[in-house]
This record gives structure tokens, sequence and C-alpha cells, in this order.
């Protein structure tokens, strides 16, 4: 970490509290992680990856109850990628680590052309390969790094551009269900993330099979949410307010409330009026 003045280090400190303490609040109120638990922590080697695993080794130290860490890491083999860098930086951190191998760089520069948005391909690609590695390792939970941004940021992704009103959720159990994916940094803002990488001055690679893709969906939702707490500072935690407080009989999805059933609810309440009059008159 970089040396910090006095000042700078108070401010840092509040900076590292804060974030303990929103994550801790995550993993209280989704029961993210338990006793005995082997969480795999997903690290990219992007800021978001590294301050999970940064926190959570932490909150490790502390929590009142035993749960392992591993480091894992997808090398796309992607070409200039500095393979180096991260196992010397986690044998340093002494926290077990594995590099998993997998070529599905060629695998996406071969599906998708030129120009067009990697992302897709390459996300589900990674996803199989580290469900499959949590499940020989033995790892209980897979930690991802996404935080209350990334959240926003899908929650709009999908209502403009994929006609559904989803995000990404805190904890999530895989369609195979045989992981559990967790996202202990759900309540912390990119900001603060941004400001905690930079002062812990972590070894960031940057990814070089999308990074320069300027157009992309998200980058446009991202400048858009920007411009929106610029105007009404307070509008971020708002919208990440109604992630927790969804009322599906407001909304229009039949599948997640009984509208078809009104009637009968309507008449059963009705009916339950009535026998609560009749008790009471007899009761008189």
């Amino acid at each position: 970490m970089q040396d910090l003045l006095p000042k700078a280090r108070k401010e840092f400190n509040k900076l590292q509290k804060r974030l303990r303490r929103e994550m801790g609040q995550a993993i209280a109120d989704f029961n993210m992680i338990q006793e005995g638990d082997k969480v795999m922590v997903c690290l990219s080697g992007g800021k978001d990856s590294f301050t999970l695993l940064h926190i959570l080794m932490a909150l490790q130290k502390s929590a009142p109850i035993q749960f392992e860490l591993v480091a894992v890491n997808l090398d796309q083999k992607q070409p200039g990628f500095p393979e180096e860098v991260l196992p010397a930086y986690l044998q340093q951190l002494g926290v077990d680590f594995h590099i998993l191998e997998k070529d599905t760089y060629s695998i996406v520069k071969e599906k998708i052309p030129e120009g067009k948005t990697t992302c897709g391909l390459c996300s589900r690609l990674r996803r199989g390969n580290l469900y499959g590695f949590a499940e020989k390792i033995g790892a209980t939970k897979i930690a991802l790094g996404h935080h209350k941004d990334d959240m926003l940021e899908t929650l709009f992704l999908n209502l403009f551009f994929g006609g559904s009103l989803k995000s990404m959720p805190p904890k999530l159990l895989s369609d195979d269900k045989k992981n559990i994916v967790i996202r202990p940094l759900a309540y912390s803002r990119e900001k603060d993330i941004i400001s905690f990488a930079e002062q812990m001055d972590f070894p960031i690679i940057p990814c070089n099979l999308c990074g320069s893709q300027e157009n992309l969906q998200r980058q446009t939702i991202k400048g858009m949410l920007a411009d929106w707490e610029k105007q009404y500072p307070a509008r971020i935690e708002t919208m990440a307010n109604a992630l927790q407080k969804v009322a599906p009989s407001q909304l229009a999805d039949t599948s997640a409330f009984d509208f078809a059933g009104l009637e009968e609810e309507r008449a059963k309440a009705q009916a339950d009026r009535i026998q609560l009059v009749n008790t009471l008159a007899t009761e008189a």
C-alpha cells in the first residue's frame, strides 16, 4: 500500500471500515457464508475482485464462524497477458490459490466478428469453466466481485435492451443446482472500490479482450447513471433500495403474482369478515 499522510491514512481507514461493514452486512442479510464453507474467490485481476479478496480475508480473521478462502484466476490465454503477476502477488499475500488455464480467448475471437461485443460469449465460457472447477476443488460457494453499481447497471440493461425486469442477485443458485454464487460487495459503491484499489496499489491487469470496445451497452448505462447521480446525488441509493422492495402485485408478471385469483381472494376475505361479525354477535 502506498505511504499515506496522517489525514489520508484516517480517510483510508474509514473507507476500509465502510467496505468491511457493508460486506459483513450483505453476508449476514443473505446468509452468504456459513460454518465450514469453502469460498472460491474468482480473481480476474481487476479492482473489484482484488477488493473482494482483501475484504473477505480481513473478515475471515474476525468472523464468528470458520470458513476457507481459495483464490482462482482463469487464464484465458489472451495475448500479452502477464501470467506471472497474479501468482507472485498471491504467494506474497499468503492465500491459497489456483491458476486455471483455458484458451477461451481463441474461441471468442473465432466466434465473434471483429468489432462486435465479446462480453456475452466470454462471460459464458468463463462462468462454465469456473463453475466446473469449483466442483472439482470442493468449493461450496463461488464469490464474485460485482458491486451495487453493477447490479443497477444490469437492471437497466435488462430493462432497456432485454425486455425483462431483473438484475444480479446477491446470492444465486446456478441453473443446474450445483453451485451457489455470492456477491459480497452487493452493498458497496464502485467509487469506494476504485479509491480502495488505488490506495492499496493492486497489480491491476486490464482485460484486453473487450476493454477497447467503448460503445458497449453497459458503458451507455453507466454514463446514464453517472449523469443522474450528478443531478440527484441520492438517486443511486434510492434505486438500490428499490431492489429490496419489490411489489409483484404492482407489476404485471402473472407468474410472480396470482392476478387471476383476486376474485377468489376477495370472496374469501368477505366470508372471513362475515364469520367474524357473526362470532362477535354470538359472544355479545
